[in-house]
């Protein structure tokens, strides 16, 4: 009698969900722009009659691309393409980011080490390319914090991430600026504020007087050594424990 080789489990053909199947020619309208952002999805009903399947598959398929954030589920009309930006991809590893993170402390300190090398390199270049209307938005955002001292740490912090996030924007490439958000973000739970807060504001805004000085000097080498001492003063206020700041 004649057996197959057990060796040639990757040759078995496997049956594949038709939802599963439907996901993939959604994408490929999108890869090949016949569905471009801000277009209406086809409804259900064309949708079953194009592919021959029926609803279930649809909307499973649909809830697919939802999740993904490829469209946007709007309950009372139909579902729209979403532009696919570099923030909205990395918008979806949020999850993935966490889980990461708390999976092994090492993982909170490579990326607290992933940070410092960035934001190194992104303010020299912001050193060498700042314009007066940059410079003028960072000072004001500088300003903002100092609004903010003596209450409550969260829109200080908040407002700290909008600095560094404002200089990374200088650079003009909206896949660093997505990054240099993604990463603020997922240390912004760790950031353990409520211990650390006293006597630190202070520092933190005349080292940042400092950095938007030698932004606006377009002196790219003091810029970076400023930056970095600034970057290595603040390793401590990220940490694992309960009483790190609320997440938002």
């Amino acid at each position: 009698m004649f057996q197959l080789d057990s060796g040639h489990d990757g040759e078995k053909i496997v049956r594949r969900k038709l939802s599963d199947q439907v996901l993939d020619k959604l994408r490929q309208m999108i890869r090949s722009r016949e569905l471009r952002a801000g277009d209406y999805m086809p409804s259900e009903r064309a949708l079953m009659e194009r592919f021959g399947v029926g609803r279930p598959a649809v909307r499973e398929a649909l809830q697919s691309l939802h999740n993904a954030g490829l469209i946007t589920i709007s309950h009372g009309e139909r579902s729209r393409v979403n532009e696919i930006t570099a923030g909205t991809v990395l918008d979806q590893t949020d999850e993935i980011a966490r889980l990461l993170l708390n999976a092994m402390p090492s993982n909170l300190e490579h990326l607290k080490q992933a940070r410092r090398m960035f934001e190194l390199g992104i303010v020299r270049v912001a050193a060498e390319n700042a314009t007066a209307s940059d410079v003028a938005e960072l000072r004001e955002l500088v300003t903002r914090q100092r609004t903010l001292l003596g209450g409550d740490p969260v829109p200080f912090i908040e407002t700290d991430m909008a600095f560094h996030t404002r200089i990374a924007d200088i650079v003009a490439n909206p896949i660093i600026s997505a990054v240099s958000v993604a990463m603020l973000r997922w240390l912004f739970q760790y950031h353990t504020s409520l211990l650390h807060w006293s006597n630190n504001e202070e520092i933190t805004l005349t080292e940042h007087d400092c950095i938007v000085d030698l932004i606006a000097a377009h002196e790219p080498d003091k810029a970076v050594e400023t930056m970095r001492g600034h970057l290595n003063r603040s390793l401590h206020l990220y940490s694992f424990g309960d009483d790190a700041a609320p997440q938002r």
